[in-house]
């Protein structure tokens, strides 16, 4: 079947169903958790919410508690950070609710995927490249000139968003900033085109073309040609990878990949560290006071 675009939400889905989608797509949000309650307070410990830049799914209760822990999500995902956190609420001085209750939450962070890729045509070594990418836990966007229904791609990963059928122009306009291109077409204008348009934009971390060091020579010139600058043309990486000599799609995408891992090094993946001391005394201290042992 064509490739999709994995892009679709849906605001039905229960707290436990929206965390294995978002953790299996690799979208930022945050899994939050009544850990202690004391008083009259809207729903009880064990209640879960989750919450993505864009909706929420289930709830903690309503009302402006609930308001509250969605901006403070929000807000926290906005800035990448990641790992647990607890946020006490007194629901009468600092939620305005009349319940008056008092309840811990207990806050743990997602963020997206650090490392973005950009894969530019959808032949054979790309398509053994995207599922390992996606195995990666990598955004991918890949994208294609040619009509979906032409290709009759499927993407294996959950992460990656398929963008085919647009012109090197429209491709652009989906392009985010900050990410790894890899250029791959079944064109070679096309690929010089696609170079030309990145290294004018000169907002990606790196830039790659499949292919061999003549080809690279050739496309040198070409580029300088079009007046494009000399430090912007040596950064580019061509031939990708080293497979050895192998020559099968197989070999030349785990040699990419592999590459592309150590580009990551200076942006490690996110610790998702546990409590600090000082809430875990707050949470015993809870659970002593509810005669918990």
């Amino acid at each position: 079947m064509p490739c999709q675009q994995n892009d679709s939400h849906h605001p039905a889905l229960r707290w436990h169903e929206a965390l294995s989608d978002c953790q299996h797509r690799g979208i930022a949000h945050a899994c939050t958790q009544i850990v202690t309650s004391a008083g009259s307070t809207p729903r009880e410990p064990g209640s879960q919410m989750v919450i993505t830049e864009t909706a929420h799914f289930d709830t903690l209760g309503g009302g402006r508690f609930e308001q509250e822990v969605i901006e403070i999500a929000r807000q926290a995902l906005a800035r990448g950070e990641s790992g647990c956190r607890l946020e006490s609420f007194s629901l009468g001085t600092r939620s305005g609710q009349c319940c008056g209750g008092h309840v811990e939450v207990l806050m743990t962070l997602y963020p997206a995927p650090a490392m973005q890729v950009a894969l530019f045509g959808a032949g054979h070594v790309a398509r053994a490249l995207e599922p390992l990418l996606g195995g990666l836990g990598w955004r991918v966007d890949w994208f294609d000139t040619r009509s979906p229904s032409s290709l009759e791609v499927t993407a294996n990963a959950p992460t990656t968003r398929c963008h085919f059928g647009l012109s090197a122009d429209d491709q652009m306009t989906r392009l985010a900033p900050g990410g790894h291109c890899l250029i791959m077409t079944h064109d070679h204008a096309l690929d010089e085109t696609l170079l030309a348009a990145l290294m004018t934009r000169r907002d990606q971390a790196s830039l790659g073309l499949i292919g061999s060091e003549s080809k690279r020579a050739r496309f040198a010139r070409r580029l300088r040609d079009r007046g494009l600058p000399m430090d912007v043309i040596d950064a580019l990486r061509c031939p990708l990878g080293n497979s050895g000599g192998d020559k099968r799609p197989q070999a030349i995408a785990i040699a990419i990949a592999a590459e592309l891992l150590t580009l990551t090094r200076s942006t490690p993946a996110p610790s998702l560290r546990g409590l600090p001391r000082e809430a875990l005394n707050r949470l015993e201290a809870a659970a002593a006071a509810q005669g918990i042992p």
